[in-house]
């Protein structure tokens, strides 16, 4: 088995893969790269048996084989190549050899047979997205998602697909961000629930792609197939919360305001608040908004006055600083409306403009109590 390939073209393609190697396997074997080639044909996977990950590339080679490699060794020596042709042979004694302009490099390698096996989806449900609608999708809502391991169900980013649109969402019980789009449908109903881990893969290297992901899914797994990559990964078990339940239908009170300054506002207050419970209060009447914070402990207090657009009752809610700043630096908008009903239901926060046509995002941000 003997193959050639370009030392940048490979870096490039590994490192995407090497993303989805854990720093500690169960699994010696999943420390590997499996490559398996195919003639010209070289396909690369990497998994850590949740998610599993391949790139096809085209190489110049006549051989057919598989072989695992160490992933690490065969990272660092590629990081340190100027461009330039490699060839890839392996050799009888159980290792396989690099050779460069410069030298020859040597690795172990193992069966790639006992490489753990991608599963197979049967009659799989399919749904095409294009790639910077998904890479949108999951940067708007992937941030929101808990950390919680008894409550799996909420680590992970929701899923809903109909005819009418496609809907993704996310929620830690403190913080719900709903994305919806009109523009991308899907032919049949369907839902499921997306790890972090394999979405955070997605969105590093959808951002870059302009091409329509191939969504294939059934209950257990799905795939995202686009360009020359395959991800597969498998779906949290479980059913998710009826968000729709959680958003307040009724809100008399809209403020409307500029959203780096209420950023800016926000952040250099929250410095003053307590460190535990990083609550801010936002008072307002008329078309003043006064957000302060106090740290009674420290005897440390911040106030400053905003304008805004207010339509509503004067009222009083405190909020986690530290939630409402995540949401609004995802928010790209320069004008967003908050909407409130009362001091304990949560505040709904949406951007005003910015918007593409049928993109909707809705972010919702649960109150403290304040301490008079």
């Amino acid at each position: 088995m003997k193959f050639i390939v370009s030392s940048s073209y490979l870096l490039k393609q590994l490192q995407v893969l090497g993303s989805v190697i854990n720093s500690s396997n169960t699994l010696p074997i999943l420390d590997n790269f499996l490559f398996e080639l195919d003639h010209n044909e070289l396909t690369v996977s990497a998994s850590d048996l949740e998610t599993t990950m391949s790139a096809t590339l085209s190489i110049d080679s006549t051989s057919k084989g598989s072989v695992a490699v160490p992933a690490k060794l065969l990272l660092e020596i590629l990081k340190t190549f100027p461009e330039q042709p490699l060839t890839f042979t392996v050799e009888e004694n159980n290792t396989i050899e690099i050779s460069s302009n410069s030298g020859k490099y040597a690795l172990a390698y193992a069966p790639g047979e006992e490489f753990p096996k991608a599963v197979n989806l049967e009659e799989p449900s399919v749904t095409l997205v294009p790639a910077d609608v998904l890479a949108t999708a999951i940067s708007k809502t992937i941030f929101a998602a808990g950390n919680d391991d008894l409550r799996p169900v909420m680590s992970g980013v929701f899923f809903q697909f109909s005819p009418e649109g496609l809907t993704f969402v996310a929620t830690d019980a403190h913080k719900l961000v709903k994305y919806a789009r009109t523009d991308v449908k899907a032919s049949q109903v369907a839902d499921f629930i997306m790890p972090k881990k394999p979405l955070t893969i997605l969105k590093n290297i959808l951002s870059t792609s302009d091409a329509e992901v191939k969504i294939e899914y059934n209950d257990s797994n799905a795939t995202f197939s686009f360009d020359n990559y395959i991800l597969m990964c498998r779906l949290i078990d479980g059913k998710y919360p009826n968000y729709e339940a959680v958003i307040p239908k009724e809100n008399p009170n809209k403020l409307m305001i500029d959203r780096s300054q209420f950023l800016s506002s926000v952040r250099r207050v929250a410095i003053f608040s307590n460190k535990t419970t990083h609550q801010i209060r936002l008072k307002i009447a008329g078309a003043e908004l006064n957000v302060s914070a106090e740290d009674i402990d420290y005897s440390n207090k911040a106030e400053e006055r905003l304008t805004c657009d207010y339509q509503g009752d004067d009222m009083q809610i405190g909020y986690n600083s530290r939630f409402l700043t995540e949401m609004l630096t995802n928010l790209q908008s320069d004008m967003i409306m908050l909407e409130m009903s009362l001091p304990n239901r949560a505040g709904i926060l949406t951007p005003v403009d910015g918007l593409e046509e049928g993109e909707t995002v809705t972010m919702l941000v649960m109150p403290v109590m304040l301490n008079s």
